[in-house]
């Protein structure tokens, strides 16, 4: 039996914002590892109320983390590579119960701004 859509639902979606980017900083000490960035995420998902589900960082020998971020609204993940100077960040909020494509923006802004970075690359993809 095929599967029914309702198309009432489809009419109330709004894209949300998904920003992918690189960074350059040289604050290599906050690239080698998580602990500073996880209080930045932490106070990020709280003044944006954010819903966390979960989160993983790891960090690497002899520097460098990941970090992954669960959210009900989907996801920000970052990783580093402090012998490049490279921070790569994965920001999602889906605007299901409000339109969060500003909280978006802000916390790329608050992010880029505790590595005192520059932009390399940025791509918006609204989905």
């Amino acid at each position: 039996m095929p599967t029914i859509i309702d198309l009432t639902l489809l009419e109330t979606y709004t894209p949300g914002l998904h920003l992918i980017a690189t960074l350059h900083s040289d604050k290599t000490a906050l690239l080698d590892e998580h602990t500073g960035f996880k209080a930045l995420a932490d106070d990020l998902t709280g003044a944006f109320d954010l819903q966390k589900l979960g989160e993983v960082y790891h960090d690497f020998k002899p520097g460098g983390f990941t970090g992954i971020i669960c959210l009900s609204e989907s996801h920000l993940s970052v990783h580093t590579w402090p012998e490049f100077n490279k921070v790569n960040l994965d920001i999602y909020l889906s605007n299901f119960q409000r339109v969060n494509n500003g909280t978006v923006r802000a916390i790329f802004d608050h992010i880029t701004a505790y590595f005192e970075a520059k932009v390399v690359s940025e791509h918006q993809i609204i989905r």
